[in-house]
């Protein structure tokens, strides 16, 4: 048996096979899937209320530390304030972000 013989039954089984296509699926969230959705939005909206608040309470308590420990001459004082600062600001941005993240991210993976 050559190798032109061993090609030419590969092809020729290979052709003889059906097709087989992936199923085209296609799911997208709905609003009305599961009772209680609309309160999970609530509870979500509320809870991002809170993370906000607690971040202008973090920036200013960050803050007082920070200008206490400048007027007072202790660097490990105002390094923790300055850091305080920088954690509450980006507790902020990332609580205000949080939903135009996750529609970005969901938008990504739709086209893969």
């Amino acid at each position: 048996m050559t190798v032109l013989s061993l090609l030419t039954e590969t092809t020729a089984t290979a052709t003889a096979l059906p097709m087989v296509l992936p199923a085209n699926i296609d799911i997208n969230p709905n609003d009305s899937g599961l009772p209680g959705i609309s309160q999970l939005r609530t509870i979500v909206g509320a809870v991002m209320t809170i993370g906000l608040i607690l971040s202008v309470l973090a920036l200013i308590i960050s803050a007082i530390v920070w200008g206490f420990g400048a007027n007072s001459s202790n660097p490990h004082l105002a390094g923790r304030g300055k850091v305080g600062v920088l954690v509450s600001c980006g507790a902020a941005v990332i609580c205000g972000a949080s939903v135009t993240l996750i529609n970005f991210f969901w938008d990504v993976g739709q086209q893969v």
